[in-house]
């Protein structure tokens, strides 16, 4: 099975880039390579992070931050890519329905045409690739005009594929006959058409077509394998025409190391067969039964072998082959058997996903890659490439991620309601602290002293007052001149009172010349620390307000918080069990959808075995009756 690149996985998210959400797309092996859109600038940063884990391939845990961004409105310069973004990571999880829910409500607003018309086109070529026919040929009908670049021969292809799936093959041709287009497209188209031609009944144009595609020169492993599959189909088709040599010149185009060599080499022998050279046919028959008997064509090679022999009259050879071919099938029968007793003890689905990487993601691309090596894998090879079965496996490995993560978020849950608990109790345990400290602190008392502080310098400011700004030292010096003030006037007149009083006018005189120098940054610093000490008070009601506040909040956000904690506990409890319900249904629908494939396998090996036994009972009855060899 090929392993897709990260990008092409993208392929279902490509609606976003119609706005250009960024991404590069790299081509699938069976298609030609596509344009590269353009990065996309990123205005919010939370929508940069949804991208992160978007292109990480981590599509769940981009939704769930994608919608939660949403909720808190943090999205607001990529609100339409981040809708068309949601779609697009619904669709990847395989919930195709709420995509074009989406989508449609987005298309059917004021979106450009050319917008509303590639958005059609993505939508039509991902309801191709799950098999919604009829979905995505509405889609691709509701395109109004011609797509740019390459999109448009992708998009005339793609309806044609629509078509032929629906089996109207006849409209099919009718699309693909007037294809013009030289790009990578065209030999797609014209593979197509000669399949639509030969199965509408034009078999002799349908021919015309194969031939180009079968005998083009390949320079890649994709033309190769297209080339192959023409001429594939082409000696199908020519195998109808009996004794004609044309049917082994076709099918010997076909490599003998490609994905269709079985096929090739078990139709290029009932050529040769048909042609009447059975000694040819043997060549590619005896190739082909060397190979593993899981392959049909290689089942069907055990009998044929046989066959030529029988026709070339070698019939003892015939025999010997004939009764190895039936022990084969029995012993092929019984192991089906046991694979499909393993099947049904249950465990089938989580056995084949225990091979899976860890680093695997949950997509709308994800493939298995790799099968344990178990008695009900051996035969289911070709099963598990099958489209049904593929999409059935994603489906329950998506179910039994979200139970993982369901186990994952019930103790999340319980965590938080643990914290819940601690805030409660350490909300408890401050309570007493934060009384004591609400109590305790008089804003009232401290805002009055600060006005009366106001208002005492404003009544300094308009006097003058050079003493009332003055410094502790200098304020005790101005009391010490007022009490010498006082001794002296109470001294008796005489030449010793006019010496000290002389003394002390010089003192006063000098400390108020000091004081006034100093007045005018002295009342500069008070105002500025008036205004400081206001705005501490303010600060101080603010918080004091805040701790108040705390004390009412933290019930009520815990009571929330609680709440909304037993809530989602509640709908956790109510889909577990619809989870383990769904998983059980799923893994038994593939279970009988493997039990079926097998027992198709075990009916089909029954009736060659029995074909076997027919022949080798007409060979034993012609020996006896003397006509063999």
């Amino acid at each position: 099975m090929r392993q897709q690149s990260p990008t092409a996985r993208l392929y279902a998210i490509c609606i976003v880039l119609v706005l250009g959400a960024a991404a590069a797309w790299t081509a699938r092996a069976d298609e030609p390579p596509r344009e590269t859109p353009p990065p996309t600038k990123i205005r919010d940063l939370d929508y940069g992070d949804v991208l992160f884990h978007f292109f990480q391939d981590d599509y769940f845990e981009a939704i769930v931050r994608l919608e939660a961004n949403r909720d808190f409105n943090r999205l607001s310069h990529h609100a339409a890519e981040a809708d068309l973004l949601s779609g697009g990571l619904y669709l990847s999880l395989g919930l195709h329905t709420e995509a074009e829910r989406i989508f449609d409500r987005l298309l059917a607003g004021p979106v450009a045409p050319s917008v509303r018309d590639r958005a059609r086109f993505y939508l039509a070529r991902i309801g191709y690739q799950r098999g919604y026919y009829e979905g995505a040929l509405r889609n691709l009908g509701l395109i109004g005009q011609p797509l740019a670049g390459n999109l448009e021969p992708e998009r005339r292809l793609l309806e044609a594929n629509v078509l032929m799936s629906l089996g109207r093959y006849g409209e099919a041709a009718q699309r693909l006959a007037s294809w013009s287009d030289t790009s990578g497209w065209s030999n797609y188209a014209r593979f197509n058409l000669g399949v639509a031609l030969v199965r509408a009944g034009d078999t002799a144009r349908g021919r015309q077509y194969l031939e180009q595609v079968g005998t083009m020169p390949a320079s890649n492993e994709e033309q190769a394998s297209l080339r192959d599959r023409a001429n594939l189909a082409l000696g199908f088709a020519l195998l109808q025409q009996q004794g004609s040599d044309e049917p082994a010149a076709v099918l010997s185009r076909v490599r003998l190391d490609g994905p269709f060599t079985n096929k090739a080499l078990l139709a290029l022998g009932w050529a040769e067969a048909n042609a009447n050279h059975p000694e040819r046919a043997l060549v590619p028959w005896l190739e082909l039964q060397q190979r593993t008997i899981l392959d049909a064509s290689v089942q069907e090679s055990l009998i044929a072998v046989p066959y030529a022999y029988v026709k070339l009259a070698s019939n003892g050879q015939a025999s010997q082959q004939y009764r190895a071919a039936v022990d084969a099938y029995t012993r092929e029968s019984r192991r089906i058997d046991e694979s499909i007793a393993s099947i049904r003890e249950g465990g089938f689905l989580d056995s084949i996903l225990a091979t899976v990487p860890k680093s695997d993601r949950p997509g709308w691309f994800w493939q298995l890659e790799t099968l344990p090596d178990a008695p009900h894998t051996r035969y289911l090879y070709h099963l598990m490439a099958s489209h049904e079965f593929q999409e059935g496996l994603k489906n329950y490995r998506d179910l039994r991620l979200m139970q993982a993560n369901l186990s994952r978020w019930t103790d999340s849950l319980e965590a938080f309601g643990a914290m819940i608990e601690a805030r409660e109790i350490a909300a408890t345990e401050r309570e007493p602290r934060r009384q004591e400290m609400l109590t305790g602190t008089d804003l009232t008392s401290l805002a009055q002293r600060q006005q009366q502080l106001t208002d005492r310098f404003a009544q300094v400011e308009a006097s003058r007052e050079i003493v009332a700004l003055a410094s502790p030292p200098e304020r005790a010096q101005w009391e010490a001149l007022a009490r010498i003030d006082a001794t002296l006037a109470s001294m008796p007149a005489g030449p010793q009172r006019d010496e000290f009083n002389e003394r002390a006018r010089l003192l006063r005189g000098a400390l108020s010349w000091e004081l006034d120098r100093a007045y005018k940054v002295r009342a500069t610093q008070t105002r500025r620390d008036l205004k400081q000490a206001q705005a501490a008070l303010a600060e101080a009601g603010t918080r004091l307000a805040a701790i108040g506040e705390a004390g009412d909040l933290v019930p009520r956000n815990t009571e929330g918080f609680a709440g909304r904690v037993d809530a989602l506990s509640e709908r956790v409890a109510r889909i577990v069990p619809l989870l383990d319900a769904t998983a059980l249904a799923q893994e038994r629908a593939l279970a009988g959808i493997a039990v079926a494939e097998l027992q198709a396998q075990q009916k089909r090996l029954g009736s060659y075995s029995t074909q076997a036994q027919f022949a080798l009972a007409s060979l034993y009855d012609g020996a006896s009756n003397g006509g063999g060899k």
